[in-house]
């Protein structure tokens, strides 16, 4: 954990999305973080892979497996105490898959309300039958 206080700036605050759906608030525990203080790195990967499962599973009704991670991008670091919130939305809708974007919005929990955004990836889906297999997802609008 870090003594240090946030380098985020007030001048990087940005308002939340509103034509993405909030899926996920967590906040990362003294346990999450690397020898500098900062959130390691794969834990917030793993939270956005779960993040972003969230729509694709609910428009698919049923399994979703990551078949890829197409972008990730660290924008600013996390810190213990940060609270996360992350917001998801469907980019795209193929045959047996779902294409999402994710992004991550920190507030430090002492001054609740000023967000900044720390991380934004593109990740993929493809729908999953009872045995593992691809299945096809349903098409928009049927």
């Amino acid at each position: 954990m870090s003594a240090n206080p946030s380098p985020k700036s007030s001048s990087s605050q940005v308002q939340l999305p509103t034509d993405q759906e909030l899926v996920l608030k967590v906040i990362p525990m003294p346990g999450d973080c690397n020898a500098n203080g900062d959130i390691f790195g794969g834990w917030v990967m793993a939270q956005v892979d779960l993040a972003g499962s969230v729509v694709p599973a609910r428009y698919a009704g049923g399994r979703m497996a990551t078949v890829a991670v197409n972008e990730f991008i660290f924008k600013q670091p996390v810190r213990v105490g940060d609270i996360l919130s992350f917001f998801s939305k469907l980019t795209r809708i193929g045959r047996t898959s779902i294409t999402v974007k994710v992004e991550v919005y920190a507030e430090q929990f002492r001054s609740q309300g000023k967000y900044i955004k720390v991380t934004e990836a593109s990740l993929t889906y493809v729908a999953i039958d009872e045995n593992g297999q691809p299945r096809e997802v349903p098409k928009p609008g049927v």
